[in-house]
């Protein structure tokens, strides 16, 4: 499976701080359950990541007649 395959996968995902100082991504489904622990700078990589990718998700999808979604903030 890649990032443009579609799945019908369902998971619930759970962002915050701990209580070490660190980020988790806490990634929940059917017979997942996955904490993924980064350090702030890390985190702020990862963000800077995601907001790329929204933008360049907006801009395909401006390209392709689809209206693209404003972010949720």
């Amino acid at each position: 499976m890649g990032i443009n395959s579609e799945s019908e996968i369902a998971a619930n995902i759970q962002i915050g701080p701990t209580d070490r100082g660190m980020v988790r991504i806490y990634i929940e489904g059917d017979g997942v359950d996955l904490p993924l622990d980064f350090d702030p700078e890390e985190a702020e990589e990862i963000a800077e990541e995601l907001l790329a990718a929204a933008e360049a998700a907006r801009d395909m999808a401006g390209k392709s007649g689809k209206p693209g979604k404003k972010p949720r903030r």
